[in-house]
């Protein structure tokens, strides 16, 4: 029987788009009480919420440039800024649907987890 180490991925593999990635991440955002829906927030706000999602599903942490992408396809306005203005240089500001929306998916998600653990 191999023993999984510190450093091993989630032996459970999880194949989640991008998009819904980021509606993970933008859900454990909310959850954590922080306010989302109608703000204009720099991306390195959001980091945070996406190192915690990408870790909580077992998949790699997706680029600046993939989370702004999955941002846009979700609806989400996306405003990019100079590189001299901020390390990670995209503004997302998300919409009320968008922000009930990803709230659902993460509760969903986690009740699944739960589930599954249990």
């Amino acid at each position: 029987m191999e023993q999984q180490t510190f450093f091993d991925k989630k032996t459970e593999k999880t194949t989640s788009s991008d998009k819904q990635f980021v509606l993970y991440a933008l859900g454990e955002f909310q959850a954590r009480g922080k306010e989302l829906a109608g703000r204009e927030l720099p991306l390195d706000r959001l980091k945070g919420a996406l190192r915690r999602a990408a870790e909580d599903l077992g998949v790699e942490e997706i680029s600046d440039e993939r989370a702004a992408n999955a941002f846009r396809a979700l609806g989400a306005r996306v405003v990019q800024v100079p590189t001299f203005v901020a390390k990670h240089p995209y503004r997302i500001t998300v919409s009320n649907e968008l922000a009930e929306k990803a709230l659902e998916t993460y509760q969903k998600k986690i009740e699944k987890l739960k589930k599954a653990s249990a």
